[in-house]
């Protein structure tokens, strides 16, 4: 019985930190990637003023950002999004997501798509990526997400209007309705942009964005923004930020997958290690202990035969 239960041990031990062993070398590679079937709505609102005819009209606003990934043009290794942005003003809070730029409501204050390929574990651009459309912008740094195992620094980080990346300076940790994430701030001051077909000015903001660590999600995300016209007046100050409907659903699900990650890349590779181990030393100790009995059983048994040779009497 001793020595099944000594296999026993052995074999699970093996086992066990076989499979530590596996999880901390291949599974967190494959689990920590962005995923293929990403097709999110996020929602933002806030308030605008707006150059108009009779100068700056204050109006409360609304934007919509729309991104998909494409699971049939990406690869094991990269992932293509599509995203599609709208502005609109919002004076009764019942604006549409989106209207034509011709709409006679002037409602549409400002409307995008786009296209880019990044890489499924760094979020980097890849800018060379086969499936790309040939009109495609060339993209730098982060994008739509911050890497899996987010860091305590600054990070490169895509602004649009600019036309490159810009620093995402850490800031601290911060929770978010009870989730664990780090602070960042964008800051741009005074960039020249072209703020309309034509019109050139300049282009301030100041970001914060809140992220969870483990998977690279935004969470959270606040924004004040100036355009200036290259006299110095207004053409948009805006300021908005995620709804709190978004800001919940993103709480939901980065506190989900943070956890299912947690499990795949921490938890599984430290429980089964130290289950193995111990499980290990217990079957290598049976087997100590039974040759230990074995060798004890047979001088026993020696000592025996030699006082039987003994005469009796003696």
């Amino acid at each position: 019985m001793r020595g099944i239960v000594t296999k026993l041990l052995v074999f699970l031990g093996a086992f066990l930190v076989t499979t530590a062993i596996l999880s901390l070398a291949y599974a967190s590679g494959q689990v920590q990637k962005t995923p293929l079937d990403v097709d999110t709505v996020t929602r933002l609102s806030g308030e605008a003023q707006v150059a108009g005819p009779d100068g700056l009209e204050t109006t409360p606003v609304k934007a919509t950002s729309i991104t998909h990934a494409d699971s049939e043009l990406s690869t094991g290794e990269v992932v293509l999004f599509q995203n599609s942005s709208c502005l609109v003003r919002d004076p009764d809070g019942n604006a549409p997501d989106c209207v034509a730029a011709d709409d006679p409501s002037k409602t549409l204050l400002s409307a995008s798509t786009d296209t880019f390929a990044t890489d499924r574990r760094t979020a980097l651009p890849v800018n060379d990526f086969a499936n790309l459309p040939a009109d495609a912008a060339p993209k730098e740094g982060l994008i739509n997400k911050f890497p899996f195992g987010v860091e305590q620094k600054t990070y490169p980080f895509w602004d649009g209007l600019v036309g490159g990346a810009v620093d995402a300076t850490y800031q601290g940790e911060e929770d978010v309705d009870g989730l664990a994430t780090y602070k960042f701030l964008v800051s741009v001051k005074d960039a020249p942009i072209q703020i309309a077909d034509g019109v050139a000015g300049t282009y301030s903001t100041d970001k914060t964005l809140w992220i969870e660590p483990t998977t690279g999600s935004i969470i959270d995300q606040k924004e004040h923004q100036v355009r200036l016209l290259d006299d110095g007046s207004t053409f948009l100050d805006l300021t908005f930020g995620f709804t709190p409907e978004t800001v919940r659903t993103n709480v939901d699900s980065g506190s989900s997958n943070a956890s299912q990650l947690g499990l795949l890349t921490r938890t599984v590779p430290l429980v089964g290690g130290v289950l193995g181990v111990v499980a290990l030393l217990g079957g290598l100790a049976l087997w100590l202990t039974g040759r230990r009995s074995g060798r004890h059983g047979a001088a026993d048994d020696g000592e025996t035969l030699e006082r039987s040779r003994v005469p009796a009497g003696r």
